[in-house]
């Protein structure tokens, strides 16, 4: 570690903020040893918020089933080897009932871009999930949707709503999307969703084709200014249906290294150890709480449908990750020093909303 990146680290753990140019020169710069020294910092600053809590949330995937055509995804719309499913509202329900009996008490609602669910649709499930189990946060992460949607679905009583920014760069977003897709509409969803009052997540796929230290570094100053409740970032693995089939995957190193400097951005953001992260390296959920994460998300999913939601390839879906085997996954929290909490996980400063 260079005296300049040193210096950086240094500014990083006195909540400093840094440069665009500065951000990457930390990325570009690397090494063990910083990384091994910022890692140590988050995991202490994040101790000061949550002390060893990891949330666990419920996720349901609820339909494969997507009109984009996002160049990376395997559930893009030309993709005709997709398994395509839609779980009915009564299944939904069913999966949540289960995860409440597991201890669960926050559902993440996650699909692809599926025409079916409206907002008549959607806010019936929530407000179905809400009226079973009110002591439970709902978490959407159902794509770009109107203001007028969002506002809804809130008021139906969805808490927080995901939604991977994927690059705060504009050329770099037109690089990984089709045409129809848009940068500003990407960011208008945001700020909506942030205005509006949910606890919202952003994030972007590490290692993704075109990606620079430059382009890191602009989705680092976003999350610094736009200041997330959480943030859910994980390697890019190329699916073999899409265009980016051949392109390289996403590194650990890099994934937990941001994932390091993205904790001491926000100490307080809740931050997952993803999926993607368990796929590419089998003790990868451990290692990225070891960084700084403070999030999991087993599956709630049913059975017979987990692999239908393909987004990449040898994406793990059964096993420890699934809810059912919640004693399995606290086990590996425990085996790193930590403790599985399965309680609503509201982010730090927000006040749990009731519906209107």
């Amino acid at each position: 570690m260079n005296k300049k990146e040193k210096e950086l680290i240094d500014r990083l753990e006195r909540e400093q903020s840094l440069t665009e140019e500065e951000y990457a020169e930390l990325i570009r710069n690397r090494d063990e040893e910083a990384a091994a020294s910022l890692a140590k910092i988050a995991v202490k600053k994040r101790k000061e918020f949550f002390s060893d809590a990891v949330y666990t949330r419920g996720l349901i995937e609820i339909s494969s089933i997507c009109k984009n055509n996002c160049l990376y995804c395997g559930i893009r719309r030309d993709n005709r080897n997709a398994e395509r499913y839609r779980l009915t509202k009564e299944e939904i329900l069913a999966c949540a009932d289960e995860g409440y009996e597991l201890g669960f008490r926050t559902f993440v609602l996650q699909g692809g871009e599926d025409p079916y669910f409206t907002d008549e649709v959607l806010c019936e499930i929530v407000a179905g999930l809400k009226e079973k189990h009110p002591d439970c946060a709902v978490t959407l992460s159902m794509g770009e949707r109107s203001s007028h949607s969002y506002r809804a679905l809130y008021d139906a009583g969805a808490d927080r709503y995901l939604l991977r920014h994927e690059t705060a760069d504009v050329g770099h977003y037109a690089k990984l999307h089709p045409g129809e897709m848009s940068f500003d509409n990407r960011m208008r969803c945001l700020h909506d969703l942030k205005e509006i009052g949910y606890q919202i997540g952003c994030g972007f796929m590490v290692g993704s084709p075109f990606q620079t230290p430059e382009t890191l570094a602009k989705d680092l100053k976003f999350v610094e200014t736009f200041r997330p409740a959480m943030c859910g970032i994980g390697p890019f693995i190329p699916h073999h249906d899409t265009p980016f089939k051949d392109e390289k995957a996403g590194t650990l190193e890099l994934t937990l290294f941001l994932l390091s400097v993205i904790r001491l951005i926000l100490p307080e953001v809740l931050l997952p150890a993803t999926t993607a992260l368990g796929t590419i390296d089998p003790k990868g959920r451990e290692k990225g709480i070891l960084a700084g994460a403070n999030v999991v998300m087993p599956n709630l999913s049913p059975v017979g449908v987990r692999k239908k939601y393909e987004l990449y390839d040898n994406k793990i879906c059964t096993g420890e990750e699934s809810a059912q085997c919640r004693g399995c996954l606290e086990a590996r929290m425990q085996s790193v020093g930590y403790r599985l909490v399965v309680d609503r996980g509201d982010a730090p400063g927000y006040t749990i909303h009731q519906k209107i």
